[in-house]
């Protein structure tokens, strides 16, 4: 089933130039000529993230934590179900970290890429839904590895959330392009997509004019390669947690709002909404 999803999926005419962007990509610069320098250098920065929040906000922090385990418990039987079947989407990362982020900055507009079982957008969505305004724009590609992978797209995420969203799925450089039309401004991004360091750097440049006076950018998996360290060089403060034998890294001038004790107060936690 899943050699014929592959081909199948291939040959389309939607997915066929991603694809073979993707396999041009991973021939060329390969995914792990960078991995020791960066885990290393990752290794030596990493926090503790519950440390980390509790000392911003332990309030929200806890709120976070607490919406992290409320979806954990709600939707994983339907993500195991999927499972069973052969369709496996990823779990949960770092969803207290974006939940928490969302709350305490008060964003506008928000952009991620990488969107999978929806776990991120769910986190972002949640705490914009509790802020009482904002709005998600979530960018992916269907693996083309499972059947009908378009409908398994944010399998976690509850309908009630769902208003706020703007899901885009042809691929990060074509969402994008749809998606930051002149005047959108983004105050959180996201990035857990393309692994590469082709991909990091395409959606560095791309969403920098974008970008606020008061941004943070959130970027997954950064033992991968040395994009995010050398993106954290051109930022006054950036921070490194660990989840696993992972990493997650975060910078941008947001974290000295939220550091320095001049973040816009977030309305009282969320009760259950």
């Amino acid at each position: 089933m899943r050699v014929f999803s592959v081909l199948r999926n291939t040959a389309r005419p939607s997915y066929l130039p991603v694809v073979a962007h993707k396999a041009y990509l991973r021939i060329r610069y390969g995914h792990d000529r960078e991995r020791a320098a960066a885990t290393a250098w990752a290794s030596a920065r990493a926090e503790d993230l519950p440390a980390w929040g509790r000392k911003i906000d332990e309030t929200l922090w806890s709120e976070a934590e607490s919406f992290s385990r409320t979806l954990t418990r709600s939707a994983q039987a339907r993500v195991e179900r999927l499972a069973t079947a052969g369709v496996v989407l990823g779990g949960p990362a770092s969803i207290e970290l974006l939940h928490f982020l969302t709350r305490a900055l008060r964003p506008e507009t928000v952009l991620e890429t990488g969107v999978a079982a929806g776990w991120s957008s769910a986190a972002v969505l949640a705490a914009m839904r509790a802020n009482g305004h904002g709005h998600l724009y979530s960018s992916d590609f269907p693996c083309f590895r499972i059947p009908d992978a378009e409908r398994h797209i944010g399998h976690v995420v509850p309908d009630h959330l769902k208003d706020a969203w703007t899901l885009r799925i042809r691929g990060d450089r074509r969402n994008l392009d749809e998606m930051l039309r002149p005047g959108v401004a983004l105050d959180l991004v996201h990035y857990d997509s393309d692994k590469t360091r082709s991909g990091r750097e395409f959606f560095l440049g791309r969403t920098a004019p974008h970008l606020t006076d008061r941004h943070i950018l959130v970027m997954d998996d950064i033992q991968d390669n040395l994009a995010f360290q050398e993106y954290a060089g051109t930022q006054s403060r950036f921070r490194v947690f660990a989840y696993g034998d992972k990493f997650v890294g975060m910078a941008g001038p947001g974290l000295g709002v939220l550091e320095g004790g001049g973040a816009p107060r977030a309305i009282a936690p969320a009760s259950g909404r």
